[in-house]
């Protein structure tokens, strides 16, 4: 059986799943020898490190990164779709198909991400948060925030997040450009809804293409060099960091090779290097200036080798030119192998794509090219893509008011629904709707219940409910006294949303 490869968000509304690995090692702690190197291998593997050494220097990698690791819950409003049989459309009885038709109905979907920056700024993946209407942001604290979608690159599957918040613990941003297969890496997230995990793994493969960025309106021209690891990772790691014995992100979780659905043995992250440069993009503009070389490309077959006379089978194949591009000004023809970008050996068409992604439009790139056996220098100056994503605040919203912080709506507690609910309070306010997947709903509040007060201080209305909540801080933890529909009462205690 093939395995299938698949992008891992937790919940069931999302149709691809997306986690993913990064790679990187960096320093290992413990003991440094008087040279400076570090020990990596333990005793076990013919190092001078004892096991115990090597499992603080994991422990250390943890520590360091998993506070700026954040849950990211997704909520957003679907219609269920309605079939209509064959031989009914469009005839008078599609309309007894169509009646009934489903309300909107709240979806649900969460992922991972990392603080990158202690002012508020939040790496994630496209998948995990395209089509949200909401997005909300669950810190190691516990404490919440409604997140704004700063910008997002379905070219990359990388997303920017931002919170309304300071000195945010970060994880710290590593250079996937020196990760090499066989480093130990810790994929980070929050898999299949358990909360934060560290898994760890090797480095086992870079440069992998994988065919999961399909082109479509939004992704004119899909950019895969995945690093691949052996870390076990999950449904809802993606977005989450992969990251070195450092601490230090060198990859995004993004996607695993798995026939059931769930880890088999292989996941894939986006380098860190090319999630930098899309997210400093995305952060001044609100979407990513990309250079465009305009040729289509492949890797390079044995048969390849053998017709261009090349030393190796290694390189990027022009397939076709466009006209007008950068690439036709530049002299670039079809046929042509490009072996090296600035002095930077290319051994495949994705890695030629990764180097040249770097760059911004109208920066100078000096292309090694191999033509039919002679070897040739092009400089071309690059054009642009088109923006995948129009700049825009995706998520902005008006301002809620004060009590739709709370995450639940409430009313007037009148003599007529006290008979209703059968209950003998002769005050309080009634709540009569939980948003899904809020705070409140997680905490236990439920339809029905009676609201005694608000940190401590008594509620005779639905006004000293929302005055309360308007005096309230973003993320700031309340507490509810509640009486339920049997007559008990019992304290309900979640944090504001933000």
């Amino acid at each position: 059986m093939q395995p299938v490869i698949r992008q891992l968000t937790a919940g069931a509304a999302l149709v691809v799943t997306t986690v993913a690995v990064a790679t990187g090692l960096g320093a290992v702690g413990g003991d440094r020898p008087a040279n400076g190197d570090l020990v990596v291998a333990g005793s076990a593997f013919g190092g001078d490190t004892t096991p115990q050494q090597l499992s603080q220097a994991f422990r250390r990698a943890a520590e360091r990164s998993l506070p700026g690791v954040v849950h990211v819950q997704v909520h957003a409003v679907r219609s269920a779709r309605i079939e209509v049989p064959e031989p009914f459309r469009g005839t008078p009885w599609e309309d007894l198909f169509r009646r009934g038709q489903p309300s909107p109905a709240p979806r649900e979907g969460s992922g991972s991400g990392f603080v990158f920056r202690p002012d508020g700024y939040i790496l994630t993946n496209n998948h995990v948060v395209e089509g949200a209407e909401r997005v909300t942001v669950v810190l190691q604290d516990r404490r919440e925030f409604d997140a704004e979608i700063v910008g997002r690159d379905p070219n990359t599957d990388v997303a920017v997040l931002k919170v309304d918040a300071k000195d945010l613990p970060v994880v710290e941003l590593g250079r996937s450009e020196e990760v090499e297969v066989g480093d130990w890496v810790v994929a980070l997230g929050y898999p299949l809804r358990l909360g934060a995990t560290a898994t760890a793994g090797i480095v086992s493969a870079k440069g992998r293409q994988l065919g999961i960025l399909r082109r479509d309106a939004e992704a004119s021209a899909p950019l895969e060099h995945f690093i691949q690891t052996d870390a076990a990772i999950n449904p809802g790691n993606s977005g989450g960091p992969l990251v070195d014995l450092e601490g230090r992100a060198i990859g995004m979780n993004t996607a695993i090779a798995s026939p059931t659905g769930y880890y088999s043995g292989y996941g894939f992250a986006v380098p860190i290097d090319l999630v930098k440069r899309v997210a400093e993009d995305l952060i001044a503009h609100g979407a990513v200036r990309r250079p465009k070389l305009g040729v289509a490309i492949d890797d390079v077959d044995p048969a390849d080798r053998e017709v261009y006379r090349l030393d190796r089978a290694a390189g990027a194949e022009i397939k076709r030119v466009e006209a007008g591009s950068a690439a036709e000004r530049a002299g670039l023809r079809l046929g042509d192998v490009i072996v090296a970008v600035d002095g930077r050996a290319v051994d495949s068409s994705g890695e030629l794509m990764e180097l040249l992604a770097m760059k911004k439009p109208g920066d100078r790139a000096r292309l090694d090219v191999v033509r039919y056996g002679e070897r040739l220098r092009v400089e071309v100056a690059l054009d642009s893509f088109e923006p995948a994503v129009k700049p825009k605040k995706e998520a902005a919203r008006e301002r809620e008011d004060s009590l739709a912080r709370l995450g639940f709506a409430a009313s007037e507690l009148t003599p007529e629904l006290a008979r209703r609910l059968r209950t003998e309070a002769k005050r309080g306010v009634v709540v009569t709707q939980v948003e899904a997947g809020s705070a409140a709903e997680r905490a236990g509040l439920r339809a029905g219940m009676i609201v005694e007060s608000f940190n401590g201080a008594d509620v005779g209305s639905v006004a000293d409910l929302e005055k309360a909540a308007g005096a309230m801080r973003s993320g700031q933890a309340m507490s509810l006294v509640v009486r339920l529909p049997d007559g008990a009462r019992t304290i309900i205690n979640y944090r504001l949303r933000g």
